[in-house]
């Protein structure tokens, strides 16, 4: 029997566009899955045959600067036009492959989460694309 898993509505905020891949910044990420960022990024490391860049990839100065400021105020920032820190951001597929090498039971629980959140906006895209045809 599966277990009744919490409801995680902020998952679906956390997801932005960017290169036209639906994606969650790393910060965001550990946070769901009760990590740092800093583990999860150095788990990635170890086990980057698992990242291909369509899983996971770093942002620019430029995107990192350009994400807006709600979801900006995770990132450290030095000024508003200077990150320290690029941050990566993760597709869907490599939000799953995280899960499974962070290796936490919280992790496991908000995977699932947040491919139900991927899927939505998937979803709510193709409804929208249908939309458009018909107009």
């Amino acid at each position: 029997m599966s277990k009744h898993l919490p409801a995680v509505p902020s998952a679906d905020s956390l997801i932005l566009r960017i290169r036209g891949h639906a994606v969650i910044l790393d910060a965001d990420l550990a946070a769901l899955y009760g990590t740092t960022t800093k583990r999860l990024n150095e788990q990635v490391k170890r086990n980057s045959e698992r990242f291909p860049d369509d899983f996971v990839f770093q942002l620019t100065q430029k995107e990192a600067t350009a994400i807006p400021k709600d979801m900006r105020s995770q990132i450290a920032t030095a000024s508003k036009r200077n990150i320290r820190y690029r941050p990566y951001v993760f597709t869907e597929h490599g939000a799953l492959m995280a899960a499974n090498v962070v290796k936490s039971d919280k992790a496991i629980q908000m995977s699932i989460a947040v491919v139900r959140a991927f899927a939505k906006l998937r979803r709510m895209a193709l409804s929208v694309e249908s939309l458009a045809r018909r107009t």
